[in-house]
């Protein structure tokens, strides 16, 4: 599973022209499932995600999470961010979850964070969706569920 979290001041997302979520101040997570996912990924992103510390404190250090700071969430489902661009010059999504796999870990993943009292919006599994975005910092982070062994 990969993820692509943004800090926002605010984000929406809409789909055939209606505004159908937005959130103020929190974050706005992209989530690509793959088809080699199991539970623990999503135990394993949801934890990350909302107990990272990179929301300013008052110091202005990043040191606080998303729990700490009761922000909001966006979820948006992308299974672009498994794209394999080692050969030639189209992506190859193959590593992506079929849809029907990857809908059902998009919406378990929701409700986990859901589950911790978090307000969660969302998009729209498989709809052509536009996303706007204040991205505060810069700061966006990716996530690789397969890095959650590995020490560097």
């Amino acid at each position: 599973m990969k993820i692509l979290i943004q800090r926002v001041r605010h984000a929406s997302v809409e789909i055939a022209a209606q505004i159908t979520a937005n959130i103020a101040t929190g974050l706005l997570i992209f989530i690509g499932v793959a088809g080699t996912d199991d539970a623990e990924d999503i135990n394993y992103m949801v934890e990350k995600c909302l107990n990272l510390r990179i929301f300013e404190d008052e110091q202005g250090k990043m040191n606080r999470s998303l729990k700490e700071t009761g922000g909001e969430v966006l979820v948006i489902s992308q299974f672009t961010l498994l794209a394999d661009t080692r050969k030639g010059r189209r992506p190859s999504f193959t590593a992506a979850a079929d849809p029907q796999k990857g809908e059902l870990f998009y919406n378990l993943f929701m409700d986990k964070i859901r589950a911790q009292g978090i307000a969660v919006q969302s998009g729209q599994f498989g709809a052509m969706m536009e996303i706007e975005l204040l991205n505060y910092g810069p700061v966006t982070i990716m996530i690789d569920s397969d890095q959650r062994n590995k020490t560097i």
